[in-house]
């Protein structure tokens, strides 16, 4: 299924008051230090690494799906909140994703390179889709019935699961800062290492989680922050980074300020000559972090609300001019009707499409 391709008027009129800061900005970190995403970025950039050839095959076959295929980018129905939120939190607005069939069917009606979802969804219908869209399984999750409820991934399947059921990757999360990251950091360092064995491709949601972070301003999205959890995400070998779109910056002096104790380390220069308040510098210095690029970055589309459309536009247009790989959309496509669900999908995915939407 294809639609026409948005104007650039429309895009334009989708962001409002923002549209010429966001679209004509020029970020400070130059596009030069990048590797931006382009047809050929898998022999451009993964040829010479360590990845198993199936590895580059499956890569190869995520990038060449959907109607994104053989642009460089991504766009990608995720589906783990009956899990992480709750079935009834996730799926009350729209019940007929209490039948996992209609997650797959959503993400091949949107044109989507990839569903990522549970073992429990994907083993379910893989005999009818596996071959028809490349499957993601997610192998870790939060769950939300221990009472007092608890924030801690755990996992709840293995990679020989996802192989088995015809996966091209696995997905993981790990809450950097938690009480727990330090298990979960060896958990999925492992099993990115037995995923890359079997040629599986690994993509981590690298997500904030304390209490701490959580001052004046919500710094679970700081790109100070965000970015470091992206540079542990690269270096036990994600291959795609997914992270929040950063709205603020200077986490680290603001949760020392807040204990009164000294945290980790940065230096002033992110702050003056490789960010401003800018969302695409900010964003760029989540690529900065994800080894300039050589794992792409996916930005997540957010909770969904009465702006949907406006801001996943948004969403994609400062993820593209920062130099990041695609979206991550998931609330804001399952919980519309079906139908509004795929409209949101081109609109997204019309933007990394478009060429009147330029590198910063």
């Amino acid at each position: 299924m294809t639609t026409k391709l948005l104007e650039a008027n429309s895009i334009q009129s989708l962001l409002g008051k923002e549209a010429e800061s966001l679209l004509t900005y020029k970020a400070k970190v130059s596009p030069n230090l990048l590797h931006l995403p382009s047809p050929d970025f898998i022999d451009r950039v993964w040829l010479n690494s360590d990845r198993h050839p199936q590895v580059l095959r499956n890569l190869q076959q995520l990038y060449s799906h959907g109607r994104l295929a053989n642009t460089g980018y991504l766009s990608i129905l995720p589906v783990d909140q009956g899990i992480e939120h709750s079935a009834g939190a996730s799926f009350a607005p729209n019940p007929i994703y209490f039948d996992p069939e209609n997650i797959v069917r959503l993400a091949i009606a949107g044109d989507c390179n990839a569903v990522a979802t549970t073992l429990g969804v994907l083993g379910s219908v893989a005999r009818k889709y596996a071959h028809k869209i490349p499957f993601i399984a997610k192998i870790n999750h939060n769950e939300l019935l221990t009472f007092p409820n608890q924030y801690d991934q755990i996992l709840f399947a293995d990679v020989k699961q996802a192989w088995n059921l015809g996966a091209v990757a696995v997905g993981a999360t790990i809450y950097f800062g938690s009480e727990q990251s330090a298990r979960q950091i060896q958990e999925v360092s492992q099993a990115f290492k037995y995923a890359h064995e079997l040629g599986l491709v690994t993509i981590l949601w690298c997500y904030l989680r304390n209490s701490a972070f959580k001052q004046e301003q919500d710094y679970h999205l700081a790109a100070d922050l965000t970015g470091q959890a992206n540079h542990l995400g690269v270096s036990i070998e994600a291959d795609i980074i997914k992270q929040k779109l950063p709205e603020c910056n200077r986490g680290y002096s603001a949760v020392a300020k807040a204990t009164n104790k000294s945290y980790g380390k940065t230096d002033e220069r992110v702050y003056t000559e490789l960010t401003s308040d800018h969302p695409i510098d900010l964003t760029r210095y989540q690529v900065l972090n994800c080894y300039c690029g050589r794992a792409g970055l996916i930005n997540s589309g957010g909770a969904s609300g009465k702006d949907d459309f406006a801001q996943a536009v948004r969403t994609a247009v400062i993820n593209k001019r920062a130099g990041g790989t695609g979206l991550i959309s998931g609330r804001k496509t399952f919980q519309r009707t079906f139908e509004e669900g795929v409209k949101l999908f081109h609109a997204i995915q019309d933007v990394y499409l478009s060429p009147d939407v330029t590198i910063a």
